[in-house]
């Protein structure tokens, strides 16, 4: 029997149940990545030795009696989690021979729980594409058409599991890093709540790894399924121990509701400043459909949403302030003359440079939204929304991002415009499920995003459970 594509709760069944061992499941997992990797590029770092004695150790422990949530199950963490013994690079050349002496945070717990490392996933340079690709390690392709990307940033992880290498993965998510890989490759993942899953070790090389509170980052699930996400969630989630004094898992709310019948959902499918493909918004209709024939209260508009088009102007001068460092002033002068006024790029051009006034007049804004938000959660329990404009697009490697474009229908906008989407729960640090819906007409797959309110990350969750159960979820690519 193939175990490569079952989910990790199935996975946990049959190694209670004595059906299979750790073992076994691994050497099949190794066995596929050498395999069927040449042409994804997912596995950029594998681990293979030690995830062998992991899961030797996994069935004695079974053998004694012991368990735990993932106990000899397979699986892949991304490459920017620092991991003892392996290079963490961010895909960055010069830090190509940089090898952390300590586990990320989340890489100890997902070992404490059991979990077998088979390696770590390919990434972007610095983190910081819609795309994975970059000069030590190569280019991730998408498992369903090579000539597309899978994603980024934690698009090795979404190449992953979409190939069956290993049943989760742990992923990172700022400007849609978790949420888009997922709706490219047709799996699963969950940005959690910003602060509600402790972050330290998931750090730049040139980063010490303190305990942190990132601004807009999270770190979270990646599965083949939404129960999947919940059971590594329950995993992931929990303040840092070094500034908690213990590790302890935070109480979450349990789901509003468990039937689709008592869901209350806002449908968004379009955006002022980017439009929307067919194929996204025939998704985004689709999950609507879904809920009103399970009998949820379906509205396509809401006096109670913030302003989309503030909404996706704060993002991205949060984002960019946060992200870049310093730039040459000629750079910048160079940048501002070739983008129009009133544009995201011009937002984005001038953020490269914000005081720290200028942040903070950004973060008053953001406040203001967080509070609009919460209004808008008492009356609804969640908001669906595409996660990016199309689905997978051709590899774009032009050297200057600022320079690319991305194709809606024919139509050409500004590359990062396709981020407004995702920063739409990142900028107020909402939590945010992303599901995938089926495929579109060229045979790729497409997700949604399910947006819940702040720290009742089950909410989401939920409903990603209920709609795989209507509309199915993951496929095996073909």
């Amino acid at each position: 029997m193939e175990w490569s594509f079952r989910t990790a709760e199935e996975l946990a069944a049959a190694l209670r149940a004595g059906a299979v061992t750790s073992v076994e499941l691994t050497e099949e997992a190794i066995t596929r990545i050498e395999r069927e990797d040449k042409v994804t590029n997912a596995i950029c770092v594998p681990d293979f030795d030690r995830a062998r004695s992991a899961a030797h150790e996994a069935d004695r422990a079974r053998a004694r009696g012991e368990d735990g949530p993932l106990l000899g199950i397979p699986v892949t963490v991304k490459e920017s989690y620092d991991m003892a013994g392996l290079p963490t690079t961010w895909g960055m050349p010069p830090h190509r021979d940089h090898i952390p002496a300590e586990d990320a945070v989340q890489v100890s717990r997902v070992k404490a729980a059991g979990a077998v490392i088979l390696g770590k996933t390919n990434v972007p340079l610095g983190l910081q594409d819609i795309q994975s690709f970059n000069e030590i390690y190569g280019t991730t392709t998408n498992p369903w058409d090579p000539d597309r990307t899978s994603g980024g940033s934690s698009g090795g992880s979404a190449a992953a599991l979409a190939s069956g290498f290993g049943a989760l993965s742990i992923g990172s998510d700022i400007a849609g890093s978790l949420r888009t890989p997922a709706h490219f490759c047709g799996v699963y993942a969950h940005k959690p709540t910003v602060g509600l899953a402790a972050s330290r070790g998931m750090v730049a090389p040139s980063e010490p790894a303190f305990p942190i509170d990132l601004d807009l980052a999270v770190v979270g699930p990646m599965a083949r399924s939404a129960r999947d996400l919940t059971l590594l969630l329950d995993v992931m989630a929990g303040p840092d121990p070094l500034t908690h004094g213990v590790a302890h898992r935070l109480a979450l709310p349990p789901a509003r509701h468990e039937h689709l019948r008592d869901f209350r959902v806002l449908v968004l499918e379009e955006h002022p400043l980017i439009a929307t493909s067919a194929a996204v918004r025939t998704a985004v209709n689709r999950v609507a459909e879904t809920l009103l024939d399970g009998g949820a209260r379906v509205e396509r508009r809401s006096p109670l949403l913030p302003d989309l088009t503030e909404a996706a102007r704060l993002y991205m001068q949060l984002l960019i302030s946060g992200s870049v460092a310093r730039f040459p002033i000629e750079s910048l002068e160079r940048l501002r003359a070739n983008v129009p006024d009133g544009s995201l790029d011009a937002v984005r051009v001038q953020a490269m440079t914000f005081s720290h006034a200028e942040w903070l007049e950004a973060d008053k804004g953001r406040e203001s939204h967080r509070h609009a938000w919460r209004r808008l959660f008492a009356e609804y329990d969640a908001v669906v929304c595409p996660v990016t404009p199309t689905p997978a697009f051709p590899h774009d490697h032009h050297p200057n991002p600022m320079e690319r474009r991305i194709d809606i229908d024919g139509v050409e906008y500004p590359y990062f415009d396709q981020l407004v989407w995702a920063g739409l729960a990142t900028m107020p640090g909402l939590p945010a499920t992303a599901i995938p819906t089926g495929r579109s007409v060229e045979g790729l797959p497409v997700g949604v995003q399910l947006i819940g309110p702040a720290f009742e990350d089950r909410t989401p969750l939920r409903l990603a459970e209920l709609l795989e159960e209507q509309i199915g979820g993951f496929e095996v690519p073909r």
